[in-house]
């Protein structure tokens, strides 16, 4: 472990921290993970009298690597990011994930003052972190972190929606150059933006902020 190593996790722990102190504040559930093993072991232990489980298509949840466990647990998992599933089944996992018992997801962008940004193609995923799931639980990586939301949406714009773009395979020029261009595409990603300011008066939400690189 170099002294470089040591002085940036400082550094993102305090960064972490100080986002998990703000979202507190803001009635959310935060709880700082010193890595993702920690927030594998909260998501399984939070998930314990879930039956429908709901996974909102997040790369940082699918880097967790949590469907296994949760499938020997008995848990039943709606995920329309399934290969081979028609696009009304997606469909259909999808308004069921709008009614699940825990729903996990990742975020875009997580502010330093506690703020969730997040923009969708479809909505879905912003959808079931405001209303509807009993639990909802967001994984967000230390590089999500931004100072604030104009710091976010510049994030999502140029980090997170070209290579989900391209990892969707939409046919959108940031999926061939790597940069936004505020496209009018029919595969456009963006078309849904949310800032969540407070927790919901009626979604118990819980975010885990982990001092890992986690998805875009």
């Amino acid at each position: 472990m170099s002294l470089t190593w040591e002085m940036n996790n400082w550094k993102y722990e305090q960064r972490c921290m100080k986002a998990v102190e703000a979202l507190n504040k803001k009635g959310f559930t935060a709880v700082y993970c010193a890595d993702s093993g920690k927030a594998v072991d909260y998501i399984l232990k939070e998930s314990g009298e879930a039956v429908t489980i709901g996974f909102g298509g997040s790369m940082s949840v699918t880097g967790l690597q949590l469907g296994d466990k949760l499938k020997e647990m008995g848990k039943q998992l709606l995920n329309h990011g399934v290969a081979d599933l028609s696009q009304e089944e997606r469909l259909e996992i999808m308004r069921r994930q709008l009614n699940c018992d825990l729903f996990l997801t990742g975020t875009n962008a997580l502010t330093l003052t506690g703020c969730l940004v997040n923009t969708d193609g479809a909505g879905n995923r912003v959808a079931a972190m405001i209303f509807g799931p009993r639990k909802v639980i967001v994984v967000a990586g230390r590089n999500k972190l931004v100072s604030d939301t104009e710091g976010a949406l510049h994030r999502i714009k140029d980090y997170a929606a070209p290579p989900n773009a391209k990892r969707l395979k939409c046919n959108t020029p940031c999926a061939v150059t790597g940069f936004c261009a505020d496209c009018s595409s029919p595969d456009r990603i963006c078309r849904i933006t949310s800032v969540i300011e407070y927790k919901p008066r009626f979604t118990d939400i819980h975010v885990l902020v982990v001092n890992e690189d986690l998805g875009f």
